[in-house]
């Protein structure tokens, strides 16, 4: 059994969930949020509760997976989530114009990537923030984005999360020779 699965999520004021076959949709004062139910799990909306079914006991994964879903979509249109990056390097900048954001990172040229729909960007002093209503776009974002520049761990140039602890390494010794 899952855990997870059988919590009952409450629907805030302000926020509607709706179902039609499997397909389920949310909708708040941030946004409208809209997720395909895997066969196997059923969705009961009850006055302000919503409760998962499990109709194949084999597909108890799905279950929890689908319930953390749902979870995340409720929380994230009544309030954004946001991700911060930090850029630490000499030289290392980055800019947002338009819907592209060009990337500084000690490259032959600039990285351009597209900023995915539905997501903002914010830059401040060598900290970026992506915010937006669905949690996967922001993670998956967030993720790219540090993919191109891991930070190391001699000087922790690089991009790095704001929560995250880089492990320093020691550098070569200068030893005397006699």
């Amino acid at each position: 059994m899952s855990r997870i699965g059988k919590q009952i999520i409450t629907v805030p004021e302000k926020t509607e969930v709706t179902v039609e076959g499997n397909i389920v949709r949310v909708k708040g004062p941030g946004g409208q949020l809209m997720r395909t139910l895997p066969s196997g799990v059923s969705l009961i909306i009850l006055e302000k509760t919503i409760e998962l079914k499990l109709g194949d006991p084999e597909k108890v994964a799905l279950w929890g997976t689908s319930t953390a879903h749902i979870k995340n979509m409720i929380a994230g249109v009544n309030k954004p989530f946001s991700k911060q990056l930090i850029i630490e390097g000499i030289g290392y900048r980055a800019e947002v114009s338009g819907t592209t954001l060009t990337l500084a990172l000690g490259f032959s040229h600039p990285v351009k990537i597209p900023i995915p729909e539905g997501l903002k960007v914010s830059i401040e002093k060598g900290t970026m923030t992506i915010s937006g209503i669905d949690r996967e776009a922001v993670g998956q974002f967030a993720a790219k984005v540090r993919a191109l520049k891991k930070p190391e761990p001699y000087k922790g140039k690089g991009i790095r999360y704001s929560d995250e602890i880089i492990r320093r390494k020691e550098g070569k010794r200068a030893t005397a020779t006699a």
